[in-house]
Order: C-alpha cells, then sequence, then structure tokens
C-alpha cells in the first residue's frame, strides 16, 4: 500500500451490524486487509425441480440460494512496534479484533441469563434469541444482508503471553433473501435494491447478438 499523501484511500469490505428493531448501528468491522480471492455461489431455486414436471420446468419460486466465501488475514505485527499508540493490541494481540467477528454467532449472555432466569420462573415457552441485522459489504455497490454460517480461524503466530499476533479466517455466509425477511424488513429491502441493481448493472453489458455465437437465428423458431 503507498504512503503517497495523494494517494486514494482503498475501500475495505466488511460486516455492519444492526439492531432489527431500530436500525441502529451497533458494530462496524473492517477487514484489516481486502482478501485477494471472494467465492460466491448461487443456487436456483426452481419450481420445477422434479424430473417431469413440465409445468413448472421454467418458474422460479425465489431468489437463488447466495453463499459467500472468503479468507482474511489478520496481522498485528505493526502494531506491536507502537505499543503507546496501541496499547489494547500491545495487551492483548489480535484477541480483540478475532473476538468482534466470533460474537456474531454467539447470542448475547445478558440474554441468556434472562432467557435462563425465566425459564427457572416456569415460563413454558422462551423465544430464541434475535441475533443483529448483519450485513456485509463489499464496495457501494454491494451491501447484503447475511448469516453467517461458518467461522475457521487459524492463529498462526503469538507473542509472549500467548496473544494470537497473525492469524487467517475464513468466512462463510448466506445472503438473506426477502424470502427470508420479507418486504417490510429493513433487510429485506437492502436486498431487493440489490437485486435491483444487479439488473441494472446486466442491462448496462449489451448483447453481441447471435452471429457471434455461429448462428443467423434460432433454429425452429416460427
Amino acid at each position: 500500500m503507498t504512503t503517497f499523501p495523494g494517494a486514494a484511500r482503498p475501500v475495505r469490505g466488511g460486516i455492519i451490524l444492526l439492531d432489527p428493531a431500530t436500525s441502529r448501528i451497533q458494530r462496524i468491522i473492517a477487514l484489516q486487509y481486502n482478501p485477494d480471492n471472494l467465492s460466491r455461489t448461487l443456487q436456483a431455486q426452481g419450481a420445477g425441480d422434479d424430473p417431469g414436471d413440465r409445468l413448472e420446468a421454467l418458474r422460479l419460486k425465489g431468489p437463488p440460494t447466495e453463499t459467500i466465501r472468503l479468507e482474511a488475514d489478520m496481522d498485528a505485527t505493526d502494531a506491536l512496534e507502537f505499543p503507546r499508540q496501541n496499547p489494547t493490541v500491545a495487551e492483548l494481540g489480535l484477541f480483540p479484533a478475532l473476538a468482534a467477528l466470533e460474537t456474531m454467532v454467539y447470542p448475547p449472555s445478558g440474554q441468556l441469563i434472562a432467557n435462563d432466569v425465566r425459564a427457572a420462573a416456569g415460563m413454558i415457552e422462551i423465544v430464541p434469541v434475535e441475533a443483529p441485522l448483519t450485513l456485509f459489504t463489499w464496495s457501494r455497490n454491494r451491501l447484503l444482508p447475511v448469516r453467517l454460517t461458518e467461522f475457521t480461524v487459524t492463529e498462526e503466530a503469538f507473542d509472549t503471553n500467548l496473544n494470537p499476533i497473525r492469524a487467517r479466517v475464513n468466512l462463510s455466509m448466506r445472503v438473506l433473501t426477502v424470502n427470508d425477511l420479507g418486504f417490510s424488513h429493513r433487510g429485506g429491502s437492502l436486498y431487493l435494491l440489490h437485486q435491483q441493481q444487479k439488473e441494472r448493472f446486466a442491462g448496462m453489458g449489451g448483447s453481441p447478438g447471435l452471429a457471434a455465437l455461429g448462428f443467423s437465428g434460432i433454429p425452429g423458431g416460427g
């Protein structure tokens, strides 16, 4: 990364956590380094997935199931060279940065305790804890509601107190659609905006015409 004062500051990918009821930002997590690769898998949701169902063969029952995977590197080595400027890193290494990601898949301890109190008081039905609305951002053109489905961390180096100072994190996320959240939910509206933007992008690509594929027309046409 260049240190030239006039150089453009690179945009970083990251995660935004919102309160599901108020949309208030609870936490912003910026990746220390943008991964070189990002893998996306889209599984179409066809209505006619059963062989021989001719009436439904071309129908889609909803948006595709999309999974995003990435591998992110984290390194506290540079920060440790200036402990007075980075006292938390000097004391704890990467523990706080890793915890910010890991706690995304933990229900808050306060709510767990509250549910235990309700159970002890004889309440039969305990409502599962609602997690924050998680948004994955990868440039201004990609802001998606997601659910973190898998988190793998490999801690690769440690300081003298066994605090991790270098780590590699693998994240797997499932994109939440309007089918998951509904059209009135903040996450559902963000997903719909993303799909509409994708449709606009698709229209910008142009069309080479059938001749580029070796056809002058579609065979068997009327």
